[in-house]
């Protein structure tokens, strides 16, 4: 079985322009940079049509909304998350053992999803990661599931491990019940263990 290759984001567009790619990048990393220097909340579709040069309306007809502009550059994050856990160094990228890229692969996710938990927030309703996103991590643990000689119904068992490091459990554990993020990671890495373990021991 080869290994997973970088999908799409954002669903699966038909393939943009050059010139609207570079655009639509341009404004992305504008809104980037503006997360940077004043947080999530501060950002506006003004803001980043002052900062990237362009007039309000053109932000609007490419993201319709705050919440649309906030998905896209959540997306947009993805792409170096991807790129990372493709051809980046070991643990997470190739060249590990595969339960050690197993275990990078939940602490970076864990990292990944409490980093830009703003932007989660304030992507709203369009903040739940896109299905290219998703696909691209169920594919990615049901590769490195397989490559452990897991038996069972690997993609169930991928939701299983996905689920824990998506933002409304983490935020139920950390927050709510007050758990130490130690515990968190810890509680995964016994949830890998038991997936692992052959059945009838």
């Amino acid at each position: 079985m080869s290994g997973p290759h970088l999908l799409p984001l954002l669903g699966d567009p038909p393939p943009e322009r050059r010139d609207a790619a570079r655009n639509r990048e341009a404004l992305l990393t504008a809104a980037q940079e503006l997360v940077d220097a004043c947080g999530v909340d501060h950002v506006t579709m003004e803001a980043v049509a002052a900062r990237a040069g362009v007039g309000k309306g053109t932000v609007f007809r490419r993201f319709e909304s705050r919440e649309g502009l906030m998905a896209a550059l959540l997306d947009f994050s993805e792409t170096a998350w991807q790129a990372a856990v493709i051809s980046g160094p070991p643990p997470l990228g190739p060249g590990a053992d595969p339960l050690e890229r197993l275990l990078a692969f939940g602490r970076s996710r864990l990292e990944s999803t409490l980093r830009h938990q703003e932007l989660i927030r304030a992507a709203g309703r369009a903040g739940s990661r896109s299905y290219a996103v998703w696909s691209f991590t169920a594919m990615h643990v049901r590769y490195l599931l397989d490559e452990l000689g897991v038996q069972g119904d690997l993609p169930l068992l991928a939701t299983a491990l996905l689920a824990p490091l998506e933002l409304p459990i983490l935020e139920q554990q950390l927050s709510v019940e007050g758990f130490p993020l130690e515990r968190v990671v810890h509680g995964w890495v016994d949830l890998v263990e038991r997936v692992l373990r052959p059945p009838g021991d």
